[in-house]
Parts: structure tokens; sequence; C-alpha cells
């Protein structure tokens, strides 16, 4: 009998340190994972405020270079693909097209000058540029969430628990590839 009552205080405290290091790591992977979302909830606020500003960017742009037409057809497309975009993944996929027919659409108004002096064109593009910046924060603040993330479930002993809750490192929201280069228009 003394013997069992040793076996079972040995086994309670052994569950109790185990429940004690278990349940504070989960709960802090969740706490991690819902971080994740709620900074990608705002990257994708802003990303719908760049998407809401286009429409009236290039009814502006429209009226003095009306015979763009592929330009504002590739905006609108590109548009599209990022408000119907599904995933994260997507979502970034997504933002790279609009981003490269945004860059396109914003050279046109170099050859232009009465459009670049017009004051709605010189307010929605002020607009945009504040936009791209919120972008570019929540962007960051989304990756660094993603980096603890990527981090805490690969790290012991909390990779074991990951490993049981099914954890899988997150995608950062990485610029586009040629992001830094300048469009050219041709005309």
């Amino acid at each position: 009998m003394k013997k069992f009552a040793v076996v079972l205080i040995v086994l309670a405290v052994v569950l109790a340190v185990g429940a004690g290091t278990v349940i504070p790591r989960y709960n802090r992977l969740v706490e991690l994972e819902n971080n994740i979302e709620a900074r990608w909830a705002q990257v994708e606020n802003q990303l719908q405020r760049r998407a809401d500003l286009i429409p009236n960017l290039v009814s502006t742009v429209q009226g003095y270079a009306s015979h763009e037409q592929e330009i504002f057809t590739e905006v609108a497309a590109a548009r599209s693909r990022l408000l119907g975009a599904n995933t994260p993944e997507a979502s970034m996929e997504a933002n790279q097209g609009l981003d490269s027919a945004l860059g396109r659409l914003l050279a046109i108004s170099e050859a232009y000058p009465d459009l670049k002096a017009d004051t709605s064109f010189i307010r929605l593009q002020d607009e945009l540029a504040g936009t791209e910046n919120r972008i570019a924060v929540e962007r960051m603040r989304y990756n660094d969430s993603v980096e603890v993330w990527n981090r805490s479930i690969r790290q012991f002993p909390t990779v074991l628990l990951a490993g049981m809750m099914g954890a899988e490192a997150r995608s950062y929201f990485q610029a586009a590839s040629g992001a830094a280069e300048v469009p050219q228009v041709q005309f």
C-alpha cells in the first residue's frame, strides 16, 4: 500500500509538471497564431483601402489618357485578383501583380503634364502613397509575427506540441521581385 501511494504521488508530480509545461506552451502557440491572424487582417484592411482607391485613380488617368486602354484593363484585372484572393499566399501573389500594374499606370502620368497638375490626381496619388506606407508597416508587423511563430514552433520542446497540433510554418509577405525597378513605358 505504501509503494502504491508513492507511485501515485510520483505520478501526480510528473503529471503536474507536465501540465505546468504543456499548458503554457499551448496557450503561447494559440496566442501567437491569433496574433498572426490579427496582423494579416490589418494587411488585408490596407490592401482593401488601396483597392478602393484604384477605380478613382484609373478614372482620373483615363480622362487624360483614354487611348491607354491596355493598362486600365490590366489594373482592373489585377485588382479583381487581389479582391478575390482567399489565402494570404494568394493575396501576396495578387498584390505583386497589382503593384506592377499600378507602377505602369503611374508611369503613364509622366507623359501627361496636365494630368500631373490635376488636383484630383495629385490627391489620389498622395492617398495611394499613404496607403502604400500603411501596407509596408502592416506587412512588417505581419512578418514579425510570422518570424516569432516560425521560431517558436521549431524550438524544443514546443516543437513536440506544435507537431501534435499540426502547426506549420507560415509564409512571409515579401516584396515583389523587381519591386525596386522603375517601370518602363514606351510611347
